[in-house]
């Protein structure tokens, strides 16, 4: 029998002035160009946060800091069956790092009002994307001592 494990994931909203930091990458399920949050895996002897922190780098090119923990949520992703453990964690811009280069499946980053979010909800990723957001807009925020290990 085959061992269920489900995908650890990060991802980070980023808000300045009113607009959202995207990425616009490629979905390997689908082929498709899709919107999301810096997002991405947990990897081995990382801590949760230095996952996020290194996501949006990578995917971004914008170092970070870590504010708080908007949610922790559970998708089935219906293209391939995979469950992903995803934490979002939301974070305030400092600064945008010069000759970073960003992960291969990334298109293009954005900084993105809301409206402009909407416009293009039959994109996201996930309804993660929109819900974390969602989350930011109406005030939601955990201390980030949430996580102790």
């Amino acid at each position: 029998m085959a061992l269920w494990t489900p995908h650890v994931t990060v991802a980070t909203v980023v808000e300045r002035n009113g607009k959202y930091l995207m990425v616009e990458e490629v979905d390997k399920a689908t082929g498709k160009l899709v919107f999301n949050q810096p997002a991405g895996h947990l990897e081995e002897n990382e801590s949760i946060t230095e996952a996020a922190l290194r996501e949006t780098i990578e995917e971004t090119g914008w170092e970070v800091s870590l504010r708080g923990v908007l949610g922790i949520a559970l998708y089935q992703a219906p293209a391939n069956g995979v469950t992903y453990y995803r934490t979002t964690f939301l974070a305030a811009p400092l600064r945008a790092l010069e000759n970073v280069p960003l992960d291969p499946d990334i298109q293009a980053v954005h900084w993105l009002d809301y409206e402009a979010i909407l416009d293009n909800s039959a994109r996201m990723r996930s309804p993660l994307v929109l819900a974390a957001i969602d989350q930011h807009r109406k005030g939601v925020c955990y201390p980030l001592d949430l996580i102790y290990a």
